[in-house]
């Protein structure tokens, strides 16, 4: 039975993954994006065929571990375009650190404006770093955990909704920096759009998510001494 339901939810994620990517193309929103769409409709199945999310975990955990060779892949587009790449380097760098900051800033700034305690504060500083070094960075600055994944996926979802929808509207059409701005903003959930849309813009962004996730590290433990 557990295998069944295990190969149910599998099928019902890919499933709804297809049906986003179409619906995206036949009627691009904000909530046709696939991260929305799919985990919309995933948690509406859900809750109609009364799966538990301890029923679905072993199907996450399989697709979870399926990331990693993905994620790997992504060096194959990182190779092919690495003169570009280098071309570009100094200003995509300067690029990446005003976004990553100023993102970092401004959730600080927010949560202490509607007077938050110490710990939101803290725990909602880390929503543009990727998860697994989100929760570490957390521990060491006093932030909550559980908080810190809930910012950054909520963090990620938003950022994938009105990204591209903005980088349209702004005109700006170039893979490189719209990779560059998915995986500064919206981590994995960016990088993973960016590369369902471009393999250069995938790469660029995977590229952003990891020096994103360096650099709050290294600057963030000080910054909230400095600002609380």
């Amino acid at each position: 039975m557990n295998a069944f339901i295990t190969l149910c939810s599998i099928t019902l994620t890919v499933g709804a993954y297809l049906l986003s990517r179409i619906a995206a193309r036949k009627y691009p929103s904000p909530f046709t994006t696939p991260v929305f769409f799919s985990m919309a409709l995933i948690i509406i199945v859900l809750l109609l065929s009364g799966i538990t999310f301890e029923q679905y975990g072993p199907a996450k955990d399989i697709m979870t571990f399926l990331l990693g060779p993905a994620t790997v892949a992504l060096a194959v587009p990182l190779y092919k375009n690495r003169q570009l790449i280098m071309k570009y380097s100094f200003p995509a760098f300067v690029g990446l650190t005003a976004g990553a900051l100023s993102a970092t800033i401004s959730g600080v700034l927010i949560a202490q404006a509607f007077q938050l305690s110490d710990e939101i504060v803290a725990s909602m500083s880390v929503k543009s770093v990727t998860i697994p070094i989100a929760l570490e960075i957390t521990r060491i600055i006093g932030g909550v955990p559980a908080l810190s994944a809930a910012f950054v996926v909520l963090t990620g979802t938003i950022g994938t909704m009105l990204g591209p929808w903005l980088m349209n509207r702004a005109g700006i059409r170039s893979p490189f920096a719209y990779g560059l701005a998915m995986g500064t903003i919206s981590h994995g959930q960016g990088a993973a759009h960016a590369a369902s849309s471009d393999e250069l813009a995938g790469a660029i962004a995977g590229i952003a998510m990891g020096l994103t996730a360096i650099l709050i590290s290294f600057v963030l433990p000080t910054m909230m001494n400095w600002m609380q």
